[in-house]
């Protein structure tokens, strides 16, 4: 199955539908995104835009070892970002950024790799520990 996002006002992503593969193959047995959005407007009767996304994309890679396509897969409430051709995540703190090669948001401080669970306190700019007791 091939997945499009439905992109709304200020590049956000509104929905995320699923199309049948065999749809997307133009007369020469080629997938062609625009034949996808083209039978989604047709299905819907609008003139939306509409771009594919990969359920196998995330953080700039494919998960199979294809191509990465718009750098992760779309969800509700993503942007998608016409000049870097990528979907991105909502910043999740005002301190984290963005890295340009995943297109997704990075935190000031790394996570820590000890095996515990923490939780960002973007007061502090720290990872708190969580209490599991």
């Amino acid at each position: 199955m091939a997945s499009f996002a439905k992109i709304g006002l200020n590049g956000k992503v509104i929905e995320v539908q699923s199309v049948n593969n065999e749809v997307l193959h133009d007369s020469n047995g080629v997938e062609q995104e625009n034949i996808g959005i083209d039978f989604l407007n047709n299905l819907y009767g609008t003139n939306d835009i509409w771009k594919q996304t990969s359920y196998n994309t995330a953080n700039g890679v494919h998960k199979l070892g294809g191509t990465p396509f718009r750098k992760n897969f779309a969800s509700i409430g993503d942007t998608y970002d016409e000049s870097r051709d990528a979907f991105i995540p909502p910043k999740p703190y005002p301190s984290w950024t963005l890295n340009e090669t995943t297109c997704n948001w990075i935190p000031p401080v790394a996570y820590p790799t000890d095996g515990q669970k923490y939780n960002w306190n973007e007061t502090n700019q720290t990872w708190d520990l969580i209490d599991n007791s």
